[in-house]
């Protein structure tokens, strides 16, 4: 029987691990002791600035706060999503040779994953 060996977040020890903050991938630290949870000094005093303004403010625990800025950013670019969406559902309709439909999907995805990141 083999027993499977996971860190208090859940992940093996050879997963990569992601910044709390931004999303950004933590390089390996391979050290001994806590694992890092965040990137750079910068993301750990905005996650301490949320989490004492969640305290301050009465929010929810699992509230997500975006500055105007980074609302707009958001809306920006789901709205590139929507965009590449429509061009493949376009091409498609007329009738594009696969390998056009396959160029236009990718830039789909490639738009999709930028939005995986909020920050």
């Amino acid at each position: 029987m083999e027993v499977e060996i996971r860190g208090p977040e859940g992940l093996r020890p050879d997963e990569p691990r992601h910044c709390a903050w931004c999303g950004r991938r933590l390089p390996g630290s391979g050290r001994i002791g806590r694992p890092r949870r965040y990137c750079a000094q910068p993301c750990r005093q905005r996650a301490y600035e949320r989490r004492a303004a969640l305290q301050r403010g009465g929010l929810p625990e699992d509230a997500v706060v975006l500055s105007t800025a980074e609302l707009a950013d958001l809306q920006d670019r789901l709205f590139q999503l929507r965009c590449a969406a429509e061009d493949v559902f376009t091409a498609a309709s007329d009738g594009a040779d696969p390998d056009e439909l396959r160029k236009l999907a990718a830039e789909m995805v490639e738009t999709a994953k930028s939005l995986e990141r909020l920050r």
